[in-house]
């Protein structure tokens, strides 16, 4: 399950950079999807569901990078999976109204 909450904050990350690159055709080069979403502001309004997606960062590290982490429980995955579809939702529906 790891593995997949690391691919639930690859396809959030990406997302919101594909909509930067639409936007203003520039992305930074971060995991950061708080950094993400701070950009994005300066185009449009970022509703509050999709911000709760800055929780997906931590994956972009923890499971990366070796360590001792804690194993992702079921209800963290299932949540990873709802945000990051949230947000590739959010962003096709802003691709097509932009």
């Amino acid at each position: 399950m790891e593995d997949l909450c690391f691919e639930a904050q690859q396809t959030a990350a990406k997302a919101l950079k594909a909509l930067l690159i639409h936007l203003d055709g520039n992305f930074p080069k971060v995991h950061s999807i708080a950094l993400l979403l701070e950009r994005l502001e300066k185009h449009a309004p970022v509703p509050d569901p999709i911000k709760e997606a800055v929780d997906l960062t931590d994956y972009a590290v923890q499971f990366r990078y070796r360590g001792h982490y804690a194993p992702v429980t079921e209800e963290e995955y299932e949540r990873a999976i709802l945000l990051a579809s949230k947000v590739l939702d959010w962003v096709k529906n802003r691709i097509k109204t932009a």
